[in-house]
């Protein structure tokens, strides 16, 4: 029988996602920087890997933001759980 996964399971997986799409983005962002100094791009599509990586850390933000909200809402939750 498969159910709902455990929602802490959920979000474990959710924020080893966002980690390892920060790390990532870090490390192909530097290349991407050197690669695109040593080949003498311009300037405009040098931008645009900055603008890739904000992207990419900001999609993580948001992820952990939604994440530490579940967490929160869990705990908050539990504890009305054991009032009654």
């Amino acid at each position: 029988m498969q159910g709902q996964p455990d929602p802490d399971r959920r979000n474990l997986r959710q924020i080893r996602l966002a980690a390892i799409v920060m790390a990532a983005t870090m490390v192909i962002w530097m290349g991407a920087q050197l690669l695109g100094r040593n080949l003498g791009l311009p300037v405009r599509y040098v931008f645009l890997f900055d603008l890739a990586a904000i992207a990419a850390l900001v999609w993580a933000m948001f992820v952990t933001y939604q994440v530490h909200k579940a967490r929160r809402g869990q705990t908050s939750q539990g504890a009305t759980d054991k009032d009654k």
